[in-house]
């Protein structure tokens, strides 16, 4: 992973208070991931930074749409996308990011980096099963759906399996309604 410049934040010269930074998120940025789940993406970030005497905190907010494949027939479709997140900038003896609320940066830093975090942010906003809202509600027609379709095994009616169930079986059933 390439470091972006456009994602390092110079906390040192900023007053303290409250500041906003805004990113667009294009197909490029997760190509600098090596992630390629996604066709296209036209994604807003909005980043609220509050600088204070002794932490930082960050709140990044995503909303937009990522085009993607569906898990069930690979047809490409618009995905709302729309998470948040926050994070506490804290100063220590190293750095540590083993939680995933707080930062701990050593105290001669003078910038961060957040583009893992808005990188996570985004794809742990995706649902875990992609499905096209056409398979959903019956209005996509694909090759791929009429295959599955033709290929899923087919539901007996319970009332004809019944009847052709060995009849040693019926003195069983009787004995359950039987008291």
């Amino acid at each position: 992973m390439k470091t972006l410049k456009e994602f390092t934040i110079p906390f040192v010269g900023l007053k303290e208070g409250r500041h906003h930074f805004d990113y667009e998120i294009k197909k490029e940025f997760f190509d600098n991931f090596e992630y390629e789940d996604f066709n296209s993406s036209d994604l807003k970030i909005d980043v609220g930074f509050q600088k204070k005497s002794t932490l930082l905190e960050l709140h990044f907010e995503v909303a937009g749409t990522v085009n993607i494949n569906c898990d069930v027939t690979n047809e490409p479709y618009d995905q709302e996308i729309e998470n948040s997140l926050d994070l506490v900038v804290n100063f220590g003896e190293e750095f540590n990011d083993e939680n995933i609320d707080i930062l701990i940066l050593p105290h001669g830093e003078y910038e961060i980096n957040i583009q893992q975090y808005i990188y996570e942010l985004i794809v742990l906003s995706l649902p875990l099963k992609r499905i096209h809202p056409g398979v959903e509600d019956g209005t996509l027609d694909s090759d791929i759906l009429n295959k599955l379709e033709e290929l899923s095994p087919k539901i007996k009616d319970i009332k004809k399996d019944q009847e052709e169930s060995d009849p040693r079986w019926n003195t069983l059933k009787q004995l359950l309604t039987d008291k």
